[in-house]
C-alpha cells in the first residue's frame, strides 16, 4: 500500500453561496464519504485549509500575501489515503462531494525519502 495526496481544487465560490443549511447539508455528505473512506482503513489523515496564505520565493527574501490562484485553481483542502496504487487512489476519489461544485480532485502518490 502507497500514501496518495487529494487535493482539492475549486467549488468554494459555489459553496459560499449555499443557505447555511445547504452548506451543513454538503457537509454532512464529505462525513459520509470521509468515514466510509476510514471504515475500509484507507483514510490517513486530512483537513481543509485557510483561505488566507503567504508565498515565500527567491530563497525567502520575498514574502507576499497569497495564495494567488484562480478561484477554480485554488486549493481548499487535503486528503491522504492508503490504497494499492494510483487506479485505486483515483477510483476511490470520484465519490467525493466535491464534485457538486464543478471542482476537481488531483490525486498524488507521496513518495518515500528513504535516507
Amino acid at each position: 500500500m502507497s500514501n496518495f495526496l487529494y487535493l482539492f481544487r475549486g467549488g468554494d465560490d459555489k459553496f459560499n453561496k449555499l443557505s447555511p443549511s445547504e452548506q451543513q447539508s454538503h457537509m454532512e455528505k464529505w462525513g459520509v464519504w470521509m468515514e466510509g473512506l476510514k471504515n475500509k482503513g484507507h483514510l490517513v489523515d486530512g483537513f481543509p485549509l485557510h483561505g488566507e496564505g503567504k508565498v515565500v520565493e527567491n530563497k525567502g527574501k520575498v514574502v507576499t500575501n497569497g495564495p494567488f490562484a484562480e478561484g477554480a485553481e485554488l486549493v481548499g483542502g487535503y486528503l491522504i489515503v492508503s490504497a494499492k496504487n494510483l487506479d485505486e487512489a483515483t477510483e476511490m476519489s470520484k465519490g467525493c462531494p466535491i464534485f457538486e461544485y464543478d471542482a476537481s480532485v488531483e490525486v498524488r502518490e507521496i513518495l518515500s525519502l528513504d535516507m
